[in-house]
């Protein structure tokens, strides 16, 4: 944490930072960046306590309500390649004001929902692509194009933290809010707080940059060109579908934890504090896997992420559930959250340069998020078959130990690019 904290009171000489602006120094850059994180991930991940409520006031099935979230986890990740497209050749600003705009209209259009095609709409495609210009993963590309490379981990560990403390912050607030002024005004409240990213995203204006591997500056390099190349990768292809596995455990957690708790005979409040726990500690986790990124191989921190997500799964549902038992898979949860992110962002920069870092990390991110989609609708699907979540608890088991071994290969060095050399 000392070296953290030089970090942010000192300005490397001869960094990147002077190419943004000498105001501009990576502790602010670092700063605005986590509060739009906060404010996109914060709403995102509080929308599971409003399944009972907007259900039972509309007199449908969960499977209405895990559609539109899985709809919107798929749109997320469809829409984040092309939102890192924009980002890498016109700079990451307009991408976040577009974001901005469109999560705040899909919340607030998502407050009057009466029908399952307007909550489609709202909850699934509008609020889907905002996240894409606006989520924590926009967020870190935006810090591996602006951080020089000796701040790049720390960042990353920073901005995947401040989406945790958003969850942190947003779940209990949720329903504190819901039990007070009703869900359609805690909607509308959400969707005027994120009108704040409009004002914050000018910080995050810059110029293209052209990043490469251990190089601040590349060969001319087209979109098409860094697709092909990543996509022969075998070690790109692994991260990405180690990658699935992640959406597909948070999505399933974040929609279904709360009304799972619920149908064991807790309150909706035991769910809001477990899922602000597992927010907290992910604060934790987020920084020390930002941290750790510099001195450990980045796949054994995967490898081990996935694993023990697993093992933590596999206890919580092994044993009655308490408010104990939910506190406690929180607290492990929470460490291995979104702990994924700096060190698979970290294998794409170390691998491609940053060029384009927010197209290569945003493909990766649409697989993370077809696991996202599946996890949201299978759990409402298998539940109203089964009446029971067990048959998507065991499979995040089974998918947590497949991605554990799939990221152990992977090769962590920059490229061969003979051709582009030669040239």
């Amino acid at each position: 944490m000392t070296t953290i904290a030089r970090r942010l009171t000192s300005s490397p000489s001869g960094s990147a930072v002077a190419t943004v602006g000498g105001w501009r120094a990576p502790a602010v850059i670092i700063g605005f960046g986590c509060l739009i994180s906060l404010l996109s991930f914060g709403p995102r991940s509080s929308l599971g306590f409003f399944l009972t409520p907007m259900s039972n006031a509309n007199n449908w099935s969960r499977d209405v309500f895990a559609f539109a979230l899985a709809l919107q986890n798929l749109l997320w990740g469809v829409g984040q390649p092309l939102a890192g497209i924009i980002a890498d050749r016109f700079g990451p600003a307009r991408v976040f004001c577009a974001g901005g705009l469109m999560f705040a209209l899909g919340l607030g259009l998502m407050s009057q929902a009466a029908s399952a095609p307007v909550l489609d709409v709202s909850a699934g495609a509008l609020i889907g692509f905002g996240l894409s210009g606006t989520s924590f993963m926009m967020i870190v590309a935006t810090f591996g194009k602006l951080l020089p490379p000796e701040w790049r981990s720390i960042g990353f560990g920073f901005g995947t933290a401040a989406a945790s403390f958003g969850q942190f912050l947003y779940s209990p607030l949720s329903v504190m809010l819901i039990d007070q002024y009703g869900w359609q005004q805690t909607l509308m409240i959400f969707a005027v707080s994120m009108l704040a990213v409009l004002p914050l995203s000018t910080v995050l204006a810059a110029p293209k940059s052209d990043g490469s591997p251990g190089k601040e500056t590349a060969p001319p390099q087209s979109l098409r060109q860094a697709l092909s190349e990543a996509l022969a990768q075998r070690s790109y292809v692994m991260l990405v579908l180690g990658f699935f596995t992640c959406g597909f455990q948070l999505a399933f957690i974040t929609v279904h934890l709360p009304a799972y708790l619920v149908d064991r005979g807790l309150s909706a409040t035991a769910g809001g504090w477990t899922l602000a726990t597992i927010g907290l500690c992910n604060i934790i986790g987020s920084l020390t896997y930002g941290w750790l990124c510099d001195y450990v191989p980045k796949r054994y921190l995967l490898s081990f992420n996935y694993l023990v997500r697993a093992l933590a799964i596999l206890a919580f549902i092994s044993f009655p559930v308490t408010p104990f038992s939910c506190i406690a898979f929180g607290v492990v949860m929470g460490l291995v959250w979104l702990s994924v992110v700096p060190p698979t962002n970290g294998i794409i920069a170390v691998m491609f340069g940053t060029k384009w870092l927010a197209t290569l990390a945003g493909f990766a991110f649409l697989s993370h998020q077809v696991g996202g989609f599946l996890g949201a609708w299978l759990g409402g699907i298998l539940f109203d078959r089964f009446g029971s979540y067990d048959p998507v608890w065991w499979l995040s088991i089974a998918l947590g130990v497949a991605s554990a071994l799939i990221n152990l290969p992977i090769i962590e060095k920059p490229i061969s690019r003979p051709a582009m050399a030669t040239a």
